[in-house]
């Protein structure tokens, strides 16, 4: 059975984008609105930056279509300040300040490693020991959240989940040479978390391994880091490798984001591989069409 394919981008409010594919007029308050037509997955990725505010979430989750999903960036204060190192707090934090407001439209949660991090087993263990695996457990987290966020958004926390059973994915993207072992692959597979695919113009680590239900893949850009558009070609070759994920036991879920957004490429290239993929599939992958305004 193949399995379900998610095609979208990372972010959504790109000034650039104005005028290329968000039509002229469209208001900035609604662009959100149009993306989750044109596609049915998006990441969240101001959450890398700070902690966002639940009524942000609660607002994404109203503006969205049902079957829409958000992946949602980890904070880089657990990742690149804290270096997964005593972040207990700021894990209850960061999954009070609204994750859980999103309900069924939370997707996989993704934690970028910096490249200045190295590998290293039992910091690896700690911290994928530390991530929930269920919305009751993410709940049971947030709870221990301190005061810091009511104080900074004037606004409860979010420590409450719609449907405590609902599964919680994680994926995690490397840029240290020394993660790209068959012993953190199994590691990942251990945990079922993700190892993302990342295509970083060969910027940093390469990996290619399958290690849980979910495949994630990131496409920076094959040759210029955040600029470069995706020729025939490599769409081709992309195409081919989601759908032999697709096609591998155990999967169940693909999701593929592009992040070349600077010159506005992320958004054509990611309706040309989902049309690509219709072609090979014989099937449409699930996207939305653009909303008329």
């Amino acid at each position: 059975m193949t399995a379900r394919i998610r095609i979208g981008v990372s972010g959504w409010t790109y000034p650039q984008w104005r005028g290329v594919f968000y039509p002229r007029g469209l208001p900035q308050r609604r662009e959100l609105e149009f993306a989750s037509r044109a596609f049915d997955g998006l990441e969240i990725n101001g959450s890398f930056y700070s902690l966002q505010r639940p009524s942000s979430y609660r607002r994404w989750r109203a503006a969205t279509p049902d079957g829409f999903v958000f992946a949602v960036k980890g904070s880089r204060f657990i990742t690149h300040l804290k270096k997964l190192g005593g972040v207990d707090q700021a894990v209850a934090n960061f999954f009070a300040s609204g994750l859980l407001a999103l309900g069924p439209k939370l997707g996989p949660l993704l934690w970028q490693l910096p490249p200045s991090l190295p590998y290293r087993q039992d910091r690896m263990i700690e911290f994928f020991s530390t991530l929930p695996t269920t919305a009751e457990h993410a709940a049971q987290l947030a709870a221990g959240c301190d005061d810091r966020l009511e104080k900074r958004f004037g606004e409860d926390p979010v420590i409450t989940a719609s449907d405590p059973s609902a599964v919680i994915r994680h994926a995690v993207e490397v840029r240290h040479a020394s993660f790209a072992t068959g012993e953190f692959a199994q590691l990942c597979r251990a945990f079922g978390i993700a190892l993302v695919v990342a295509d970083t113009a060969g910027r940093f680590t390469w990996v290619d391994e399958v290690t849980a239900e979910l495949v994630y893949v990131r496409l920076h850009g094959d040759q210029e880091l955040y600029v470069s558009g995706y020729t025939d070609r490599g769409i081709d070759w992309w195409a081919g490798r989601v759908t032999d994920w697709a096609g591998t036991p155990g999967v169940r879920e693909v999701h593929v984001y592009f992040d070349n957004d600077s010159q506005a490429h992320a958004p054509y290239d990611a309706r040309r591989l989902a049309d690509r993929l219709a072609d090979r599939l014989g099937v449409a992958v699930p996207l939305a069409e653009p909303l008329p305004y």
